[in-house]
Order: structure tokens, then sequence, then C-alpha cells
């Protein structure tokens, strides 16, 4: 690994690879974004159906209370039909007058019972609407998202195929390196967010822009050594 032809092969190699590593961050920055649009779409079918499923779980209970309020009413009436054959029946007008009273105290209660119903039903009619609207919203909603999520998942086929062969291709480049030095390129790329193989332009360092020393830009430019930026430690490159 000392000999002169051996670093500029690792020059060479470490240049293909941190080629391969930006194209692969890249790719994976693009279909991340994909994913999040695909998740944001599935966020908002999920935000929808959930809406649709309260209102569901509302006409349920509309529905619930109109049963219970006809079988309240019906039960009442059934009271009212008792006391009136009572009324019939009696001997003294004290029975009368309290069967009267009880017959009038039900028809009362059967008069609220039968407002509030009519209230109840009125809202669970518009209840039942919404349900009904949102169904079909849902279902709409549903094939919409389906079609603009596959759509999504085509533009990105090129790219995970893409990413398949440049990961392929690092893997293939990175049994090439001495593993020292390839454990010193992932460090490096880590530190750097993926960029560890940058070039030198009129002595700045292309990664963190900083100069280097004259002397250092000078032995970057011979390219028999593997260099790193004073500031970033980055390895260096000179494109002659």
């Amino acid at each position: 690994m000392n000999n002169i032809p051996d670093q500029v092969q690792d020059i060479e190699t470490l240049i293909k690879l941190q080629q391969a590593e930006t194209e692969i961050i890249r790719l994976k920055e693009i279909l991340e974004k994909f994913e999040k649009e695909k998740n944001k779409l599935g966020l908002k079918l999920k935000q929808f159906g959930m809406a649709l499923q309260e209102n569901k779980e509302s006409f349920s209970k509309a529905a619930f209370i109109c049963s219970d309020l006809e079988k309240e009413i019906q039960m009442v009436d059934d009271r009212i039909v008792k006391s009136n054959e009572k009324l019939r029946m009696v001997k003294t007008n004290k029975e009368y007058q309290l069967f009267l009273r009880e017959v009038d105290d039900n028809k009362k209660r059967k008069d609220t019972l039968e407002t509030e119903l009519i209230e109840r039903l009125d809202e669970k009619e518009k209840i039942e609407k919404v349900v009904q609207d949102g169904e079909k919203e849902y279902q709409l909603l549903g094939v919409q998202i389906g079609s603009e999520q596959n759509d999504i998942e085509k533009k990105t086929i090129e790219d995970r195929e893409m990413l398949d062969e440049y990961l392929k291709s690092q893997a293939k480049i990175g049994k090439t390196l001495d593993p020292s030095l390839m454990n010193r390129f992932a460090k490096i790329s880590k530190m750097n967010q993926g960029l560890a193989v940058v070039n030198v332009k009129n002595e700045v360092c292309m990664g963190c822009f900083m100069n280097i020393p004259p002397q250092l830009y000078i032995e970057v430019q011979r390219g028999k050594s593997l260099i790193s930026c004073p500031q970033c430690s980055r390895i260096l490159y000179h494109v002659k």
C-alpha cells in the first residue's frame, strides 16, 4: 500500500466510490420524498375514514335513542289503554279521578316523548345523509388516492432500479479497497453527510470551501498520496 501506483489507484477507486455514494444519497432522498407523498395521501384517506367512522357511530347512537323513545312511547301508550280500561270498571269517584289523572299524566308524557322523538328522528336523518354522502366521498377519495399512489410508484421504478445498481457498484468497489481505507471512507462520509472525497480547486477544498496550505495543495496535485483536508478531514484529489 506504500508504493505510488497503489496510492494512485486508491485515489481513483475512492473517487468512483464517492460518485456511487453521492448518487445513492441523491436517489434515497428522491425516494424518501416520494414515500412521504404516498404516506401523506394515505394519512388523508385514513383521517377521512376516521371522521366517517365517527359519523357512523353518531348515527348508531341516534338510531338507538330513537328506538328507545319509540319503545317508551309504546309502553306509555299501553299504560294509557290499561288506565282507560280501568276507568270503565271503577265504582267510586275517587278511583275514577285517580285513573283519570293517571291517563292525563301518561298522555302528557307521551306528548313530550313524541316531540323529542320527532327532533331525534330529524337529527338521525341529517346524520344519515352525512354518512351516506361521506361513504360516497370516501370511495371516490380511495380510488383517487390509490391512483395517485400508483402513479408515484411508477415514477420511482427507474430510481429504485438505479439505486439498486449503485448499491451493487458501491459494494463491488468497496471490496477492492483495503478494509482500513474503506473504514476511513465510511467514517469521513458519516461525518460529512455522505461526502468523503472532494476535489481541490485553486487551493480551496470543494467540501468545506476553506483554503488549504500551498504545500498541501502541491501534494494533492501530485496525487501520490492520500491527503485529507485539515478543516473537514475529507480526502482530497485534484482534477487536471
